[in-house]
């Protein structure tokens, strides 16, 4: 079963992986490029997020049920010596660009749709918990937004997400889960990500009453045990004083925003509507895990996402909200799911 595994990684990597990793750097290099603004003095600010995405909302506790993230992203310009070199080394960031540096702490948590089954659901996918570090560079142009993390973590029981999700449900007095069990094995997780973003705003436009609106399409890949795809989307965005951010941030898979923002006025808000398609060529939680046996389904190779939402900006704060779609992943799903994503973000 190792070596069966061991060789399916490498039909992977040789058939499928080069080449979707060329048709990314191909978009990045052809897509049409946006007028540069000016560089403005650097940012003396930075910014501390608290990510939260969950399906509660929406009426279910199934799939992708929750995911918690806390994101410091530094001032522009202010690199310790370590990130200047990351800066140099991770692929497609920007020379020209503003550098910030970032680190994130996280957690996911993957369940089957019937959580009040305590026997092996062959046909689900399985139980599953990732507790990661990330440590990344933000390059901003003022009209392109690139951004180059690495991940590195933990999947199975050291994730710690069985007691997250039995202390929740015990303390608002849901669903006892009783299939943990036979969650994913422990396995040391390592993931690169790369995302480019390009923005056009329209400022004061006469066809959307006087508001600002902006396109801004994206593309980006990841590479590791946890995620290997390739993606690109759109998104767009109508309000005030849209040149604050990149639209609102989110766990990883999704459509590329910005952990900070730098507010031009005391107050914006803006209404946003994307979509993004991901060739999939490995989910640990929906494969099961790399080189040990474990519970797995057949995956989607094409998945995608729908997103729409809201951001309001006061003075140094930043509050948004997202309703997410995301299509079926796995043979045997029987629908399609839904959660929403709510994001605050303060400059210090």
């Amino acid at each position: 079963m190792w070596k069966e595994r061991v060789y399916r990684l490498h039909m992977i990597r040789k058939h499928f992986l080069s080449p979707c990793l060329g048709l990314f750097v191909l978009l990045a290099t052809l897509s049409p490029a946006c007028a540069q603004s000016p560089v403005p003095a650097p940012d003396q600010r930075g910014s501390f997020s608290v990510l939260i995405e969950n399906d509660a909302l929406n009426g279910t506790d199934r799939h992708y049920t929750n995911g918690l993230k806390l994101t410091w992203l530094s001032a522009e310009d202010d690199l310790p010596e370590f990130g200047h070199w990351l800066a140099k080394n991770l692929p497609l960031l920007s020379n020209r660009g503003r550098k910030r540096i970032g680190y994130a702490l996280g957690q996911n948590m993957y369940t089957p749709a019937n959580i009040s089954v305590d026997t092996l659901q062959p046909n689900e996918r399985p139980y599953a918990g990732w507790l990661y570090g990330e440590v990344g560079i933000v390059s901003e142009t003022g009209s392109r937004l690139d951004n180059a993390t690495l991940s590195f973590g933990v999947v199975g029981p050291l994730s710690q997400a069985q007691n997250t999700q039995e202390v929740w449900h015990k303390l608002f007095d849901l669903n006892r889960p009783r299939g943990w069990a036979h969650q994913l094995n422990n396995e040391p997780t390592l993931n690169l990500t790369v995302e480019r973003k390009w923005r056009n705003i329209w400022p004061h436009s006469s066809y959307l009453f006087g508001l600002d609106g902006d396109v801004t399409p994206h593309v980006g890949a990841a590479l590791g045990n946890v995620f290997t795809h390739g993606a690109g989307g759109i998104t767009l965005r109508i309000g005030q004083n849209l040149r604050n951010d990149f639209g609102p941030p989110r766990i990883r898979p999704s459509q590329p925003g910005s952990s900070h923002f730098t507010p031009w006025d005391d107050f914006g808000w803006y209404l946003f509507a994307g979509v993004e398609g991901r060739l999939v060529l490995r989910n640990m939680f929906l494969d099961g895990n790399t080189f040990s046996n474990s519970q797995s389904v057949d995956k989607k190779t094409l998945v995608g996402d729908a997103q729409l939402g809201v951001a309001l900006v006061f003075s140094r704060f930043r509050l948004a909200f997202t309703q997410v779609f995301r299509s079926i992943e796995y043979v045997g799903q029987a629908n399609a799911d839904r959660f929403a994503a709510v994001s605050l973000t303060a400059r210090f």
